[in-house]
């Protein structure tokens, strides 16, 4: 099997190294790839927004199936050229992945099918924006309606500081374009799940929930990044063993169908971001790829058994899953990010990297790196590497990925050393 894989950060090092641990024999083609991937394929210097480039890259190299990384080639209609052009491919059409590019647009989705997340006001100016927070009340939250790299959302405790933070989107366009519309959010208080289903449009199999850390510092305090670490399986899914299938019926199934409804069925990976409130779980986002950094943690826990390959193979083919049902594992995993110093702002690269010999039960995702004219790895990125340890445990998983976490050198190294804190603290609540 040949397979082009598209993107080049950690989370496609995770989905290219499950490839290779579903079949050895597989031979992969990233564009454009990194220094990681490379070792597990052949890498081709093509962006991965570059649709057409991809689309020859995938005719002449006679790939069997193309599977998609990051979001931007999605929204850029990666998938709707590929199909015109018969070739098959794993993710969501243009249509499919504005349930991520546009918030506005999901939020509407999800009250016309009767999908259970906070109310929430979208806004194009300033002023409707201080209209909304005064009509939501604080805390709250403002959103960046489109693309921000995961960072384009902002919890704001008084009105003055949501006001702020819709003038510096809507006025000052720190998020670019991806802030021209602006969602006044509800705070929804809980716990966050990161679940994942690979899905034809109507079945789909459901992996393993994760809980992922969005901001920088240990507590969860400081700005929000692309993620500083994940863990799974996650125990709330243990002690509420429903709760995955509740997300799926109230959230999944009406989702798929809404879509399907408007002539736009969504096939690919669905993300839901839930939050598990007291009135039960509510969205907090939809993604239309796999998740980074949670795709580096729950990859590694799946067993061997379950054949990734065969379930995206099929949906690149445009057929239909035999039933739903859900990916079990009795493993678990942690990932700890290093990221670059001055990450998230402006983070510094060009350093040298450092890695010692991995131990077994440890795995090293590349995200942020490059060799440079010596041949050195050195970093490229504010996220520069994602760190899984994998355990029978959750404390073992831990232990593994936060010790070879601090044994990585590189000038100026940001890493959580409290990845997984609430699952411990879960955990200790119970013994």
């Amino acid at each position: 099997m040949k397979v082009l894989l598209v993107g080049g950060g950690g989370r496609e090092h995770a989905l290219a190294w499950r490839l290779r641990e579903d079949d050895p024999s597989i031979e992969i083609i990233a564009a454009p790839g990194n220094p990681g991937i490379a070792t597990l394929a052949t890498c081709v210097s093509i962006a991965a927004t570059d649709v057409d480039r991809l689309a020859e890259l995938a005719e002449n190299a006679r790939v069997d199936w193309t599977l998609v990384g990051p979001e931007a080639p999605l929204a850029a209609g990666i998938v709707d050229a590929f199909r015109a052009r018969g070739l098959p491919i794993f993710g969501p059409t243009r249509a499919g992945a504005m349930l991520e590019t546009s918030k506005a647009f999901s939020k509407t989705l999800m009250a016309e099918a009767g999908v259970p997340t906070a109310r929430a006001i979208a806004c194009n100016s300033l002023a409707t924006a201080n209209a909304a927070i005064q009509s939501i009340g604080t805390p709250c939250v403002i959103k960046a309606s489109g693309l921000a790299a995961g960072k384009g959302v902002i919890i704001c405790k008084t009105v003055d500081e949501a006001r702020t933070a819709a003038a510096a989107m809507l006025d000052d366009h720190i998020f670019g374009s991806a802030g021209d519309t602006v969602l006044v959010e509800e705070f929804m208080e809980g716990e966050e799940l990161s679940v994942f289903a690979i899905t034809d449009g109507v079945n789909f199999a459901i992996l393993p929930a994760a809980q992922d850390h969005k901001r920088l510092l240990e507590g969860d305090d400081g700005p929000n990044t692309g993620g500083m670490g994940a863990y799974a399986p996650v125990s709330v899914t243990e002690q509420s063993p429903d709760l995955v299938w509740t997300i799926a019926e109230q959230i999944m199934h009406p989702t798929l169908a809404e879509m399907r409804q408007r002539g736009t069925p969504f096939t690919g990976l669905l993300y839901v971001g839930a939050m598990i409130t007291s009135e039960g779980p509510k969205v907090v986002e939809f993604n239309c790829r796999f998740g980074d950094p949670e795709t580096q943690a729950v990859l590694p826990m799946i067993s061997r058994d379950a054949s990734l390959i065969d379930l995206m193979s099929t949906v690149a083919r445009g057929e239909r899953l035999v039933t739903s049902f859900e990916v079990v594992s009795e493993r678990a995993a942690v990932t700890t990010v290093l990221a670059a110093p001055g990450y998230p702002d402006s983070p510094v690269t060009g350093a040298e990297i450092s890695i010692p010999a991995v131990p077994n039960d440890v795995i090293v995702f590349q995200a942020g790196t490059k060799r440079d004219a010596k041949g050195r790895l050195v970093s490229a990125g504010g996220r520069v590497l994602a760190v899984t340890g994998v355990g029978s445990s959750f404390e073992e998983a831990q232990i593994r990925s936060q010790a070879f976490a601090r044994e990585i050198q590189f000038e100026g190294k940001q890493f959580r050393a409290d990845i997984g804190w609430r699952e411990l603290a879960r955990r200790a609540g119970a013994t």
